[in-house]
């Protein structure tokens, strides 16, 4: 028993040391960071900030939308360009970007829109800026009090040709079995339901 205690004190007794001498070393220098980090400049109080890049979309993309006029209840199509504004009723728009899913997926076309309210009795302002989708028209909507603005499809200028983003491969068309299937039906023996 003795022993066992001279042993515990003698080896709490080398720890103890040994945490002495690791505290007595000296303590290398920090290293100088490799690269400083780069000191960005506060925006200033009251600056517009830039917008950010438009989304590239394919040359000639057209975004195919319909204006309502609320007080006569008379639909205009519009043809937008993308990047270009166009004027409906008091409304410029300005199409960003548009996509429509490939004909082999769920018919889908969402744009991101610009909307500004040029009323000749009121300073422009804009009264929307964001997604509108066609299959939800009413999930994004345009809050107006005179039109209605809302997407339809997005196409790069020839008749029925959707705009995507990716090409999915074609869809295979598979024959369905009709009446007009010479199928033959084998009859049973007489002594299967026995």
């Amino acid at each position: 028993m003795r022993r066992v205690a001279a042993l515990l004190l003698l080896s709490g007794g080398l720890i103890a040391a040994g945490a002495s001498i690791v505290a007595a070393q000296p303590k290398p220098a920090a290293a100088p960071p490799a690269h400083a980090p780069a000191q960005t400049p506060a925006p200033q109080a009251g600056a517009p900030e830039a917008p950010p890049p438009p989304l590239a979309s394919a040359p000639g993309t057209i975004l195919m939308l319909r204006g309502l006029d609320k007080i006569t209840g008379k639909p205009t199509d519009i043809s937008a360009p993308i990047g270009k504004p166009v004027h409906f009723a008091t409304l410029t728009i300005t199409a960003r970007y548009c996509y429509s899913t490939p004909a082999s997926e769920t018919p889908e076309t969402s744009a991101f829109l610009q909307i500004e309210d040029h009323r000749p009795d009121q300073a422009a302002k804009r009264v929307f800026s964001g997604w509108m989708y066609a299959s939800s028209p009413g999930l994004n909507g345009m809050e107006h009090p005179l039109y209605d603005v809302w997407v339809i499809n997005c196409s790069n200028g020839a008749p029925n040709t959707p705009v995507a983003a990716m090409s999915s491969a074609k869809p295979v068309k598979v024959a369905s079995p009709d009446s007009t299937d010479k199928e033959q039906v084998e009859e049973l023996p007489a002594e299967a339901g026995r």
